[in-house]
């Protein structure tokens, strides 16, 4: 495995990983930047072992605001998660899950905090150059040319109140450019709904997996 933290590694990392477990007719299903990684690895690496993908919250097409995605979000919103990761991470991810990444900032909606926590826990596992660096990697990369070259079935589910990835600029341009795509819309849920709703979430995937 690699040590780099862009697409291209990610993607080349989840290739020797499946060649080496020999797997065949693979379902991949991503999360957020996870699904860049699915996107890009079908793309740069083909589709023979692969039978189905689903994204979830995912950060393709592209998530910065280059002069062809104009509704994609400002490149200092991710310079100042890149500072906020640099100088106190544990902080950062702390707020995140108790507030934006979970939809625990609505009126209405009672934190978890043992999912809160639990989401710290993981985040303070990574490396610190790692998140670094992959915050270009998730917002930078533009995933538009490998949308168009998948050609299994791909399910695209979004919440539409996603206030990490924002919904009106990711999810429908996916599934639009996914020659075999489909997009499913869940209303008011957030970035974090496979484990907030995971109920509706996982008999929605079971029913794909299974169709």
């Amino acid at each position: 495995m690699s040590d780099g933290h862009d697409m291209d590694d990610y993607a080349d990392d989840l290739a020797a990983l499946t060649a080496h477990v020999d797997l065949r007719d693979a379902v991949h299903v991503g999360h957020s930047t996870g699904d860049g990684e699915v996107a890009h690895y079908l793309a740069r690496h083909g589709q023979d072992r692969v039978a189905k993908a689903v994204l979830i919250s995912a950060v393709p097409p592209i998530m910065v605001q280059p002069h062809a995605n104009p509704g994609g979000l400002p490149k200092s919103v991710f310079d100042g998660i890149q500072e906020q990761v640099a100088t106190n991470r544990s902080a950062f991810y702390r707020d995140l899950a108790a507030t934006a990444f979970y939809g625990f900032n609505r009126p209405g909606v009672v934190p978890i905090e043992a999912v809160i926590q639990n989401w710290w826990r993981q985040g303070m596992m990574g490396g610190a150059k790692a998140h670094h660096d992959g915050v270009v990697a998730f917002s930078q990369t533009d995933f538009t040319d490998d949308l168009k070259k998948i050609t299994v079935p791909v399910l695209v589910m979004h919440g539409d109140d996603d206030q990490v990835v924002p919904y009106a600029d990711s999810a429908p341009l996916s599934a639009e450019l996914l020659p075999n795509g489909t997009l499913r819309t869940y209303a008011g849920f957030p970035h974090g709904m496979p484990t907030t709703q995971a109920g509706t979430i996982n008999a929605d995937l079971l029913a794909f997996l299974r169709g």
